[in-house]
């Protein structure tokens, strides 16, 4: 097989697949996706030269390669589904953010159907690097498959063959981001009411001085709550569930969890979307939240 003769599905065409069914049709491979269907989404397929299709059964067929990017919460579902669908020999390539035995339950779906199982974890937002955001690969395949990846720009690297170890990478490092995300909310948040965040920001910025604390940092990570802060809840039940599986207690990551969903949530109690806030300044979005 060629890398441009590689016929691939995605399952789920929002930010990040739409993005990789653009940028893939774009090198002239034949992509076709499902999705729930809206004249919105039709448009933004027809626009990227993907196929979008009525069914999963459908996107699937004749596919070297399919892409499961879907949200945290419906990643093990699609994975069952398509174990039903699912030709041998065909690879399917799991790019969501879910726990390691989330995985590895998925796997055992996919490979009792006769298909190749992939651990894919992506390792930072997809829309500014595109194809070539950081990926981890696992699974028996995995070494084929990032050589059908790389000549078409993935930015792939093989971790191991055992499925779970580049879920693990990325749950673990969850942590640390959607926790720090989780954290500058809280913070800001309470410092705004005492009008003390001025100085709260000189102060962190006294002590990280290379982070940006004093310039688009606290925006950045807010923003990225206010966004995607549903599903980024999602994902870290799934790091809670990573934490649990091996005797950890996820405190954090659970709190984590309420603090992203809470945004969101409250938000969306005052008519409120993210496109209401752009452009975004954490302080005129704290201060509709509060008064």
């Amino acid at each position: 097989m060629t890398d441009h003769s590689l016929r691939i599905a995605l399952i789920g065409f929002g930010e990040a697949g739409g993005i990789l069914g653009h940028d893939l049709a774009a090198q002239g491979l034949a992509v076709r996706a499902c999705d729930r269907l809206g004249e919105a989404l039709r448009a933004k397929a027809t626009a990227s030269g993907v196929a979008l299709c009525n069914t999963a059964a459908e996107a699937i067929a004749g596919a070297d390669l399919i892409i499961s990017a879907v949200t945290a919460g419906s990643a093990l579902g699609v994975a069952e589904q398509v174990a039903t669908l699912i030709a041998p020999g065909q690879v399917f390539m799991d790019i969501n953010s879910v726990a390691p035995n989330t995985k590895r339950s998925a796997c055992a779906a996919i490979t009792a159907a006769g298909g190749s199982y992939i651990d894919a974890a992506v390792m930072a937002p997809v829309p500014p690097q595109r194809l070539q955001t950081p990926i981890l690969l696992g699974g028996e395949r995995a070494e084929e498959v990032a050589g059908w990846l790389a000549p078409l720009d993935f930015n792939v690297r093989v971790v191991a063959e055992d499925v779970g170890v580049a879920s693990a990478i990325k749950m673990c490092r969850s942590v640390m981001i959607k926790g720090l995300e989780a954290l500058t909310t809280e913070c800001l948040s309470t410092a705004r009411q005492y009008g003390a965040e001025d100085a709260v920001l000189a102060s962190l910025h006294k002590s990280f001085p290379n982070m940006g604390w004093d310039a688009e940092l606290p925006h950045y990570l807010i923003s990225r709550v206010a966004e995607h802060g549903r599903r980024r809840a999602e994902e870290m039940e799934e790091v809670a569930k990573t934490a649990a599986d091996v005797g950890v207690a996820p405190n954090m990551s659970l709190a984590i969890v309420a603090t992203q969903r809470g945004l969101v949530e409250r938000m969306a109690a005052q008519g409120m979307t993210y496109a209401d806030t752009v452009p975004f300044d954490w302080t005129r979005l704290v201060d509709a939240l509060i008064d």
